[in-house]
């Protein structure tokens, strides 16, 4: 078995990092424009400048496939679900960014979270509609500011994590800091769940 490997040195090696505030051309609008509404805060400038880009075989877009393929340490790699449930008729949304060795605690602490009866994942179609990015690249950079934004304490605590940029063709490398930054993320402890 391959040892698994830190995102930031497997793409340094190979494919090479970009600057993402200089390749916008390799994010999905929304994400783009939150990254550069974050470079231009004073309290931002420096995390959005450590964003960087890698572009990527769009096949290998899924996370479990990237880290197959590349042998990348899934503790490493995140995984944006988004999730729906009602309340008194009004739907409610949630985005939960987990690590890629874990669930979403979607069934617990996300529905007492978003205070609804029952809570689901949002299906494939809506999901790209909604947020404005392709399936497989969703990410938590850039979508709708009246979405809950729920980033698990372990992602948070990372000095890098690799997550998706709103399109098939590349991938994001952040801080975890970077995420607890963006407008109303909430960090929350034990969002992700180890499956034993």
């Amino acid at each position: 078995m391959n040892q698994l490997r830190e995102p930031a040195e497997v793409f340094a090696e190979t494919l090479g990092w970009q600057s993402a505030l200089e390749r916008s051309d390799l994010l999905a609008p929304p994400v783009a424009a939150v990254l550069g509404a974050l470079a231009a805060a004073p309290q931002g400038r420096e995390l959005a400048q450590e964003a960087k880009v890698v572009e990527i075989d769009p096949a290998l877009s899924d996370t479990d496939a990237l880290n197959a393929h590349y042998s990348l340490n899934p503790e490493a790699t995140g995984n944006c679900v988004l999730v729906a449930g009602k309340r008194s008729g009004e739907r409610r949304l949630a985005a939960c960014v987990v690590r890629a060795t874990d669930f979403a605690d979607v069934n617990h602490l996300v529905k007492q979270l978003i205070d609804v009866r029952k809570a689901s994942f949002l299906p494939m179609k809506q999901a790209v509609e909604m947020s404005g990015m392709a399936y497989g690249g969703i990410t938590p950079v850039g979508l709708p500011s009246e979405w809950r934004l729920l980033i698990d304490a372990q992602v948070a605590a990372r000095d890098t994590m690799l997550i998706g940029a709103g399109v098939r063709h590349s991938k994001l490398l952040v801080p975890g800091a970077l995420l607890a930054a963006l407008p109303g993320a909430e960090v929350i402890e034990g969002l992700g769940v180890t499956p034993t």
